[in-house]
């Protein structure tokens, strides 16, 4: 046996059923927007959910129980997950540029004028500013629970990681109340929808680093994690921070300059 320090990923299901139930959720998606049954979008989805779950479960114990990540690995994994969230990067910087592209020269339609005629946007000094410094605190406490885990304090780390999964969920709940009291919907004019799309994606990458954290946070009580061996929650830090910095430039952009 040839010793080397890749690793060669034995042949699995999962790619084949995350493709299916991508397919089935798509259509599905779109049959539900013409007016047909949910069935066939919930169908794709669990099979989505389940895929992710068991394959995530296979790299995890590829990484933790059976020694596989390497130090070569890792760096592949690294770069993998640079590659990610620049394209995350890119997928935000197209809603920017249609919020941009209407706002900086208003046609007839939107009465020349931005926010358009008969919008009344929200006060960027109320929720929004709170959820900026809910934000800005969370990526406080993810870093602390980075340096923490690093230094080998493990409770100080779960501590910290609680306290970024609490701020998580408390932005959430936020951004509900405030769609909910929002004088505007995704119908009225292009400002509505700019808005909504932009911040609806984004409310959603926070719900997806909340699990992120939380599957970390259920990790690092398990002593899956070493101070020199934890990608996994750096992988986790990394995109917490990333939905931190696009939440500024939509408070910015959005919020304050945009109303």
């Amino acid at each position: 046996m040839i010793r080397q320090p890749f690793h060669l990923v034995e042949f699995s299901p999962w790619p084949l059923t995350g493709s299916i139930g991508a397919l089935l959720m798509t259509s599905g998606t779109a049959m539900w927007f013409h007016g047909y049954s949910l069935t066939c979008m919930t169908l794709g989805l669990i099979i989505v959910l389940m895929t992710m779950l068991q394959w995530w479960r296979d790299v995890i114990r590829e990484g933790t129980y059976m020694g596989f990540h390497t130090s070569m690995v890792t760096k592949g994994l690294r770069w993998g997950m640079i590659l990610f969230i620049a394209s995350e990067v890119l997928f935000f910087f197209a809603f920017f540029w249609a919020f941009f592209h209407s706002s900086l020269a208003p046609t007839p339609e939107l009465g020349c004028s931005w926010p358009p005629t008969g919008i009344y946007p929200l006060n960027p000094f109320a929720i929004p500013l709170l959820n900026t410094a809910v934000l800005l605190a969370s990526g406080v406490t993810v870093t602390w629970a980075h340096h923490a885990l690093m230094e080998g304090t493990r409770p100080e780390a779960i501590q910290a990681l609680i306290c970024t999964v609490i701020l998580g969920i408390y932005f959430t709940f936020l951004q509900a109340a405030e769609y909910w009291e929002a004088p505007f919907t995704i119908a009225d004019s292009v400002y509505g929808s700019t808005f909504f799309v932009a911040t609806g994606f984004h409310g959603l990458h926070v719900l997806i680093g909340s699990t992120f954290l939380i599957v970390c946070l259920i990790r690092t009580s398990l002593h899956q994690f070493s101070t020199g061996h934890h990608f996994g929650f750096e992988a986790a830090a990394w995109y917490w921070h990333f939905v931190d910095v696009v939440w500024i430039f939509l408070y910015i952009c959005i919020y304050w300059w945009g109303s």
